[in-house]
């Protein structure tokens, strides 16, 4: 009788333990979602993200790290942040991802990156039409003893060749610097400028939004084609949350998942 009383007990406390266990495991997604929250960078950088006219803030960049997040069971808040203070904010623990970064040593002592996942995207050079016969060049370095004007954003990386010519006071001097890339499209479209450095895909798509496909053209002139990486603040995120995000950012890869998104944005 004993005997049978003490397996009875067990049987009993066998069953809770199951029960609890199953409870758990049922609530995990639920309390995952809430205890992860993840601030991603966004700006007005189509076709990677956007804002629509209702408000929402959609593209490339946007659909993609939210799908990866979702499947890690956290939430995305988004912050609006121009590149320069992006990457401050990363430094401080104040951002947690950082999407279209490139992997340099100076960043790396403040944050993780996923390494190159995602395919290759270019830098080209756009130039104003007016000037294109005048400089028919194939390299961003036959610029550097010439009176062409360049525009480019602050604090972001264009390769070796541009940060070459950048090292060259005279050459540095013609350079104009700007927050917003939509600022550059204008000194161009005005003359004051003769041409910007941006991603392909990117400057296509600004230049047909703003109206100045005739006065702006994407020229043959790669500036540079490293494969952008997503960083993440060291401040809030571990190695263990790193490996887990690009795993799941392979698989969407993969998948056909991220190339599907990117074919509803380019233009054709």
């Amino acid at each position: 009788m004993i005997l049978i009383a003490v397996d009875a007990l067990r049987s009993s406390l066998l069953l809770h333990r199951l029960f609890f266990a199953s409870l758990l495991l049922t609530c995990l997604p639920g309390l995952a979602s809430a205890a992860c929250e993840k601030t991603l960078r966004w700006d007005d950088d189509p076709p990677f993200s956007m804002q629509t006219a209702d408000g929402g803030v959609v593209g490339i960049s946007i659909e993609i790290n939210r799908a990866v997040l979702d499947r890690l069971g956290c939430q995305t808040k988004l912050r609006k942040l121009p590149w320069a203070r992006a990457l401050k904010e990363l430094e401080l623990g104040r951002l947690d991802i950082l999407p279209g970064a490139f992997r340099r040593p100076e960043r790396e002592v403040y944050a993780y990156f996923s390494g190159p996942v995602l395919p290759p995207s270019r830098n080209i050079l756009f130039m104003r039409s007016a000037v294109l016969p005048q400089w028919p060049i194939k390299r961003l370095l036959e610029l550097q003893h010439t009176a062409f004007r360049l525009g480019a954003q602050i604090n972001v990386a264009y390769g070796a060749d541009y940060q070459q010519l950048m090292n060259d006071p005279a050459f540095a001097a013609r350079v104009s610097l700007a927050r917003n890339r939509a600022n550059l499209w204008h000194m161009v479209h005005k003359g004051r400028i003769d041409g910007v450095i941006a991603d392909e895909d990117s400057g296509r798509y600004e230049i047909h939004q703003l109206g100045f496909d005739e006065q702006i053209k994407p020229t043959t002139v790669v500036v540079s084609s490293d494969a952008a990486q997503v960083a993440f603040s060291k401040r809030t995120s571990d190695p263990a949350f790193v490996q887990a995000y690009v795993n799941v950012l392979k698989g969407l890869v993969a998948d056909g998942s991220y190339e599907q998104i990117v074919q509803r944005y380019v233009m054709p």
